[in-house]
């Protein structure tokens, strides 16, 4: 594959594709373009009701963007529970570059100024493509993913990618979605004018909490 540029990574997600990498000691990327797409509509977000507890207790600090490197790290580090990852030095390499950019944010959940877990992705208009998260504390990712899509919904976003579908986020309300349909998606959410919000106030993500509890 031709060396990627941060340009060209921004260019394939607007046609709906992505990278990834065999594993995180492989140096090569390909491209993925399934044939159905795991999409979290940000209207029917679910919150599992065990995990509305666990959010009310505010047991973590969230910050956005504080050590994006930090979380993309913690992505690819090999665990027990997930022995090999697809992030290379290259993936490393080409997000740490669209963060810089602003074109990618990470949501991350703090323990006594320790990083406990978190995700990033991708923004690009009025779509969020997720890439990756983990969790060193029990429910770290599963709160980080709460206050992404607070960010979401209040900055105006009409879709949020995750890829594929999986049992963790099918209780969230991730569906498949078929790939023409996808696209013809993405094409009407990258042309909206959102914003992510880093700044969001536990005021403000309470109230979201308590309108999602509300609707399910």
């Amino acid at each position: 594959m031709t060396a990627l540029t941060p340009q060209l990574l921004l260019g394939a997600y607007a046609g709906g594709i992505f990278p990834m990498a065999e594993s995180r000691d492989d140096r090569s990327l390909f491209w993925i373009d399934p044939d159905n797409r795991g999409v979290l509509p940000l209207e029917s977000f679910h919150i599992p009701r065990r995990l509305v507890r666990t959010l009310r207790q505010g047991r973590y600090q969230i910050h956005c963007d504080r050590d994006f490197n930090a979380v993309v790290q913690g992505c690819r580090e090999q665990t027990a529970g997930r022995p090999e990852t697809w992030i290379n030095g290259e993936i490393e390499r080409l997000y740490t570059a669209l963060h810089d950019m602003g074109f990618a944010h990470s949501v991350e959940c703090w323990f006594e100024d320790v990083l406990v877990g978190g995700l990033y992705g991708v923004s690009l208009g009025g779509a969020f493509f997720g890439e990756s998260m983990f969790s060193r504390e029990r429910d770290a990712s599963k709160i980080a993913l709460c206050h992404l899509v607070a960010r979401l919904t209040r900055g105006g976003y009409r879709l949020l990618d995750t890829q594929f579908v999986t049992d963790h986020l099918r209780r969230f309300g991730v569906r498949e979605v078929p790939r023409a349909a996808y696209k013809a998606m993405l094409a009407e959410a990258v042309k909206a004018d959102a914003r992510f919000q880093p700044g969001l106030s536990e005021a403000e993500f309470s109230t979201f909490v308590q309108s999602i509890t509300q609707m399910s």
